[in-house]
């Protein structure tokens, strides 16, 4: 397989493939939840979001565009470059959020309650063949 552009649609649809294939509801702690990435200072100039749905540890959807993303639980803010450090397994997101890298709208404590949920998320996006 050819490596998918980070954030197109076809790179989005594996993440839903592979999340849904390997993140069952007991790993996934059958949380309900959302949340929303806004990735600033992306190559093409825009603004991108990655957006995540999931209800008693289901993956509802997974979306990814330039417009204002849908409403979420937790809005997580940062650099391009930061987050695609995260997807690549080369950072991890607690680290990022506790030194500034990401800034977080939402709830901490249940934000840090699902850290461990987010970081089997990033573990799987790490195995998608991508170009950054």
């Amino acid at each position: 397989m050819t490596a998918l552009t980070y954030l197109s649609g076809p790179w989005r649809d594996e993440v839903e493939k592979r999340l849904k294939a390997d993140l069952s509801p007991e790993k996934m702690n059958f949380i309900s939840s959302s949340m929303s990435n806004i990735y600033t200072n992306c190559p093409d100039g825009k603004n991108h979001f990655l957006f995540f749905q999931f209800e008693a540890g289901i993956f509802k959807t997974v979306l990814t565009g330039t417009q204002e993303p849908p409403k979420a639980e937790f809005r997580i803010t940062g650099d391009y470059q930061v987050f695609a450090k995260i997807s690549r397994s080369e950072l991890g997101s607690q680290k990022a959020l506790m030194t500034g890298k990401l800034k977080l709208k939402g709830n901490m404590i249940k934000a840090l309650k699902l850290a461990s949920v987010a970081d089997r998320i990033n573990k799987v996006v790490a195995t998608i063949d991508a170009q950054y």
